[in-house]
Order: structure tokens, then sequence, then C-alpha cells
């Protein structure tokens, strides 16, 4: 015998959640109106980046403060980048993100910074001659990599980490084209290389070819002549086919 005593069940038109009862119509039309949001942030993002090429995305830690080896290095390769004729992109936050923005700003190229709404607030750093801001990791994502040159990766957390994994990623699977991926301070990435090698290729998770899809260097002058040696013979102009994989990336 049950003696459970009989729990109503909610008419089949709504749901509950922790804010109180939606129900499914005005949810997917919460949801329908979002891809509105999404989808301004990449014309916004396509429109103004279309127009500043060619550039260099420049990743590092958030939480590294001025006076740091890291941070002193990255104004360094910023400020060459910007001179040599590249705008340099950034997250546009503290840290790495500042120094990269603080190195270019006084150079000859634009100092770009593609900011992120998060639940604690990220400040912008004040060194950006383009700022635009997103709500949407993976908007923000899809704009450092369609219109890079090469990637220049400084030490860094998870952030930093997700942003060079996606890109070798993207460049291993085709959906887009090789550019330099340079990771800077041997040191700093000798422990992810050596996992790479003794676990994901000796486990047949990467080939050996695969780490050939980036650079490892230690100063400025460095990252600098590994994207010069990669265009020197192909140019910065896309093919028509590198232009269709980075249309439909």
């Amino acid at each position: 015998m049950n003696d459970k005593p009989s729990v109503p069940k909610p008419p089949a038109d709504t749901v509950r959640d922790l804010r109180g009862s939606i129900s499914p119509s005005g949810q997917m039309s919460r949801e329908s109106w979002k891809i509105f949001q999404i989808m301004s942030e990449f014309v916004a993002g396509f429109e103004r980046l279309s127009e500043i090429q060619p550039s260099v995305s420049i990743f590092g830690s958030s939480r590294i403060a001025p006076g740091h080896p890291y941070y002193a290095l990255t104004e360094e390769i910023a400020r060459k980048l910007s001179d040599a004729g590249f705008a340099v992109v950034s997250g546009g936050g503290p840290g790495l993100m500042e120094a990269a923005n603080r190195g270019a700003y006084p150079g000859k190229s634009p100092s770009v910074g593609l900011n992120i709404v998060l639940p604690r607030e990220q400040i912008a750093n004040p060194y950006q001659d383009v700022a635009l801001t997103f709500n949407h990791f993976f908007a923000r994502k899809v704009m450092f990599v369609k219109y890079a040159k090469a990637y220049v990766v400084m030490p860094g957390g998870f952030g930093t980490l997700d942003e060079v994994i996606e890109a070798l990623t993207l460049i291993q699977t085709g959906k887009s084209t090789r550019m330099p991926i340079i990771l800077v301070h041997a040191p700093f990435w000798a422990g992810m290389i050596d996992w790479f090698k003794r676990t994901l290729i000796a486990e047949g998770m990467l080939d050996a070819a695969d780490l050939n899809l980036f650079s490892v260097v230690n100063t400025a002058d460095g990252v600098l002549d590994t994207i010069f040696r990669y265009y020197e013979t192909r140019g910065f102009e896309p093919s028509e086919e590198e232009r269709e994989i980075k249309l439909n990336l």
C-alpha cells in the first residue's frame, strides 16, 4: 500500500525555475531576441576590425602588475609590433592585456581592445585607440582569430590557455588558416609542452607534427623574426582559398 500523498503536477504549459514561473513561449521569445544581440556583436566586430589590418592578437594573464618582467616584455613586444605595422589586439583588460595595449598605444599602428562584460566587472585599460565590448565570449573569440596574422601568447591562466588551444584546434582541423602561434618565455610553457609529448603524443591523442603548429621564443625580436619569416614568401595578402576559410570560420 502506498501512503504517499498525491502531489499535483504543474500544468503542462509551465516550467518552474528559481525566478518563478515562465511559460515556454515566453522563454523562447527571450532566447529568440537574444539572437539579435549576438548578431549585433558579430556585425560590429566584423565592420570595425576588417578595417584594421594586419593585426596580431596578444594574450596573457590579467593578474600581472606593472613592474613584473612579463609585463615589461609584453609591452616591448607590442611596441615593436606596432612600429612594424601591426595593429595590436588584446582583451582590453588589466595585466598583460594592459601591457599589450600600453606598448602599442604610442606606436605607429592602432591599439585595439576587445573588452568583455563579466559578472565581476573587467575594467578596460586606458590604452585603446579602438575599443569594442562584448557580452559573449564566443563572439569575442571569433574576432581574435578572424583577422589575426599571428597569435602572441604570454604566460597566463585558464583564459589564455583557452585562447591558444582554441586557435590550435581551429588550425589543426582546417577551420582556420595557418598562422604563427608564438608562445613567449620557454620556461613557463615547458611543462605543458612536455605533457603534450609524454602523454598526448605517446597515447595517440596528437600527431608529433602537431607540435609544429606553434613556436616558442623568449624575446621581442624573436616574436617579430618568427612572424616575418613565416610571411616572407607568402605575403600578408590571403589567397582566395584562405578568404573562403575565414569567411566560414
